[in-house]
């Protein structure tokens, strides 16, 4: 992290140096950009590609176990996506090197996101307002958000690693779809979660990120899915991979061939594994598939287009969750009835039993509902309903804590990113 920090502050300086010799400031961009890919593919790369070269070509070269640097996957975006900017000129140079590394060092969101971009907060380094009120936003989206994480995110989650550990061939049908809507649910409030501390950290220092998610469970359409999923992440690649590549100007195949790159990429930026990848090509098909002419048709259906892009997400998780895509294909023939499997058993009942209210509550707050009332409730003019939401707030801060303390069931499910 150190090394990119100095490597790409520099790299800003003699960009902005040699702003009038185009040819030493492109040579000085396609530097930064190999050697800061040339760093997360060795470290987050390296294993992957040497499993496959030695599947391939029948070898036995040696795996070196290096450890993954924390947020190592954001803050190689997050300097890169400052280098091209001064390149591009959309952003002044940065000449403090410790103003650039608080940029790149910014701990609230460094190992979780959201990837925020220099232009987003090239001001706020060194001219940032804070106050008591956004002291008081921040920590109120702080609690928010790890009430999603341990609240929410923990408690399914231990349903979907009850279900993963069972044998494919043992589980329900029923089990296997309760399994993975719980996966929906814990990664999506697992991520979100962490987003909003971050963002809420941010805020109370006086900065503000970008929000990087906005309920994507209730789109109509996987393209309007992923543009309120990992928005940061969203950005970044239409930003710097699909408009210089073309974007949609020049003819359907070429935009077409624009979101296979992006989509191989996304998938790939998310893990060393063929799953990742594959995760992100069947996305792919689904939008491009949604260009063509699939999105005219969701739009006469509101519920049908809700249904149809749950059901592609959560077949998607299992991609996702699954390293080994045998198995995860098994796991996909199981929910559809593929694998002769019992219909339900008792354990699928008990899940049911069990989690039922959960899931009521996680559906309740995958949508805007909660947000709107607390909105109401906080916007009052009567001193005692904000004297009512400050005490809610402490009180669900309370709640986290002593389930913290309690409990040591604490995933972080984003680590290897």
């Amino acid at each position: 992290m150190l090394f990119s920090t100095f490597f790409d502050y520099f790299n800003g300086l003699l960009i902005d140096k040699h702003r009038e010799n185009k040819k030493i400031t492109k040579l000085v961009l396609i530097n930064s950009l190999v050697v800061n890919l040339g760093i997360l593919c060795f470290f987050k790369y390296y294993g992957f590609i040497v499993t496959n070269i030695n599947s391939l070509f029948n070898l036995n070269l040696k795996l070196l176990n290096f450890p993954l640097p924390l947020g190592i996957s954001f803050y190689t975006f997050q300097t890169l996506s400052y280098t091209i900017d001064v390149y591009l000129g959309n952003v002044p140079v940065q000449n403090n090197i410790i103003s650039f590394g608080t940029y790149v060092t910014m701990f609230p969101q460094l190992v979780a996101g959201p990837i925020v971009r220099y232009s987003d907060i090239s001001h706020e380094i060194d001219n940032r307002e804070e106050s008591f009120k956004l002291f008081g936003e921040g920590a109120e989206l702080f609690v928010i958000g790890l009430a999603k994480k341990v609240l929410l995110a923990n408690n399914i989650g231990i349903l979907w690693d009850s279900v993963k550990a069972a044998s494919i061939s043992n589980i329900s049908i029923l089990s296997a779809w309760l399994g993975i809507i719980a996966f929906t649910f814990q990664i999506y409030f697992d991520f979100s979660g962490y987003s909003d501390m971050a963002i809420g950290l941010g805020k109370m220092f006086g900065f503000n990120f970008m929000k990087n998610f906005d309920y994507p469970y209730t789109s109509k359409s996987i393209t309007e899915f992923w543009r309120r999923w990992h928005i940061s992440l969203g950005t970044w690649f239409r930003e710097y991979v699909y408009i210089p590549l073309g974007g949609n100007r020049e003819g359907k195949l070429k935009q077409y061939r624009n979101l296979f790159v992006v989509w191989f990429l996304t998938g790939l930026w998310h893990g060393a594994n063929w799953n990742f990848i594959l995760w992100g090509l069947y996305y792919c098909i689904f939008i491009i598939i949604e260009k063509a002419f699939l999105k005219k048709w969701l739009d006469k259906s509101i519920f049908l287009s809700r249904i149809y892009t749950m059901l592609v997400v959560i077949i998607g998780w299992v991609f996702f969750e699954f390293e080994n895509i045998g198995q995860g294909f098994r796991y996909i023939g199981t929910m559809f009835g593929f694998g002769g499997n019992l219909a339900y058993d008792s354990t699928s009942l008990y899940y049911l039993l069990t989690y039922g209210l959960i899931f009521i509550l996680l559906i309740i707050c995958s949508t805007p509902i909660i947000k709107k009332g607390a909105c109401k409730l906080k916007e009052n003019p009567m001193m005692l309903n904000s004297i009512i939401y400050s005490l809610i707030i402490i009180l669900i801060l309370f709640i986290c804590t002593a389930y913290l303390v309690n409990e040591s069931y604490n995933p972080f499910l984003y680590f290897r990113f």
